[in-house]
């Protein structure tokens, strides 16, 4: 039944787009039903050539609602004349380079079906990325995607309530691993702070709720790493917004930020006793772990250092007969359907996988981003777009930081909500002249009218 809906779906997209490109209004719909459809993931995605016992970054070809949406947006942009191009920034053009610099370790893979299943993914984020950047285009409407974020990151929460209700120790919400709603939640937290400093709590309501939310669906997941991050990620936001961002004095950044931090010590003391025991007694065993996976994959690097073992080849190559395990010394109590798990750092996993070409790549991708916010934090100051790179930038660090420690951004719903970021900071980029321009005719238009009345 599920494979005849979305055959009916996928029918449907052509004349979708048609509709669409009428009226921007109905395009601002569809985006957030594409966002909805994130938050209800396993329910709204269809996985095609399922490998579900395999331990890899991909076990199947997922088509989600969220991408026949993306795909009608792309199409409604097109018919209207915004389509944004294949590669609309240095962003996008560093993305396709590590998509086919990834491409080669296909020669090297014990599994090309695997191989497919991670390109697939990475072709699916991709659509998402050129919908959300041709829409905005199309229709300004930043806003309106960060208010759908906002609404996406309540939803979570209550998510997370229910979870907690009934006795669950870590949840994960709409997202399938308690990291992986933790860095989407850094990143919507670090820019619903970043709008609440700047633009405070007058018809910022929502903002300013999504943010408690978000916070405290990080500290309830009882991730360590997460919760050792926040403090950096939220004062790289302070700081940003504070020096820079904000078109209010630096102590008004401060005194809408006191009542915050209050706050949120107040959270933080009735959830301590149970953040202290995760510290305290955590499984030893965690850390070996994450060492030992961490030197097969140096290992893996070490043999193919240019093309990698293969793309979504990991659970494959660190699993008898291959040796990888066994230089690690994980190759004891090992039973016959005993599967390895993945190297808990995304920086390594494609180092081994994809060489080091690829993730030499991967990384300039993902800083080119994170540099881009902190570039635009000087440039839209005093526009009322101001706020957003300041929350990403921070949002960005914490979840470049925490991937040290986890592979979560090789997570298919991780992608998409960093994609759709990246589409907004690229938006931003371009449009940053434009932007500037209006805020300083309102300025003066704003000023005129004051003297004319003095």
């Amino acid at each position: 039944m599920k494979y005849a809906v979305f055959f009916v779906a996928l029918l449907g997209t052509a004349p979708l787009a048609f509709i669409l490109q009428l009226d921007r209004k109905w395009m601002k719909f569809a985006v957030w039903g594409a966002v909805a459809a994130l938050a209800l993931w396993q329910s709204t995605a269809i996985n095609f050539f399922s490998f579900e016992d395999y331990r890899g970054s991909s076990r199947g070809m997922e088509v989600s609602v969220a991408y026949l949406l993306a795909a009608a947006i792309l199409g409604a942009c097109a018919l209207r004349g915004r389509f944004a191009g294949l590669a609309p920034s240095p962003g996008a053009k560093l993305f396709l380079l590590y998509f086919l610099l990834c491409l080669p370790s296909w020669s090297s893979a014990e599994n090309t079906l695997y191989c497919w299943l991670e390109t697939w993914k990475m072709i699916m984020v991709y659509l998402f990325y050129l919908a959300i950047r041709s829409w905005l285009d199309a229709a300004d409407g930043a806003k309106a995607l960060v208010d759908a974020f906002a609404w996406f990151t309540i939803w979570n929460f209550f998510l997370i309530v229910k979870a907690h209700v009934s006795g669950v120790y870590q949840p994960h919400g709409s997202f399938p691993h308690q990291n992986s709603m933790v860095m989407a939640m850094h990143m919507y937290g670090c820019m619903f702070l970043s709008s609440y400093l700047c633009r405070g709590r007058r018809g910022n309501m929502l903002h300013a709720a999504a943010f408690v939310c978000a916070a405290a669906c990080a500290v309830r997941s009882y991730s360590r790493g997460a919760i050792a991050l926040m403090p950096l990620a939220y004062g790289v936001v302070f700081l940003l917004a504070g020096l820079k961002a904000a078109p209010v004095h630096f102590g008004r950044v401060f005194s809408r930020a006191v009542p915050l931090g209050v706050a949120g010590l107040l959270g933080l003391a009735a959830m301590l006793p149970r953040i202290i025991d995760r510290f305290e007694n955590a499984p030893e065993s965690s850390g070996g772990t994450r060492v030992e996976l961490a030197r097969c994959a140096v290992e893996m690097m070490r043999d193919e250092p240019w093309r990698g073992i293969g793309m979504n080849n990991w659970g494959i190559k660190i699993n008898p007969p291959y040796g990888y395990a066994e230089l690690a010394g994980r190759s004891q109590n090992r039973g016959d359907d005993f599967q390895d798990g993945i190297v808990e750092t995304v920086y390594l996993l494609v180092g081994a996988e994809c060489g080091i070409p690829a993730l030499v790549a991967m990384c300039l991708w993902f800083f080119w981003y994170l540099f881009s916010c902190v570039r635009l934090v000087w440039r839209l100051a005093g526009t009322e777009y101001c706020w957003i790179p300041a929350g990403l930038a921070g949002g960005m660090l914490a979840c470049y930081m925490q991937s040290t420690l986890e592979w979560v951004l090789r997570q298919q719903m991780n992608l998409v909500v960093m994609m759709s970021f990246f589409a907004l900071v690229d938006w931003l980029d371009a449009n940053s002249r434009s932007l500037r321009k209006s805020a300083a005719e309102a300025a003066g238009a704003k000023n005129g009218s004051v003297a004319a009345h003095a």
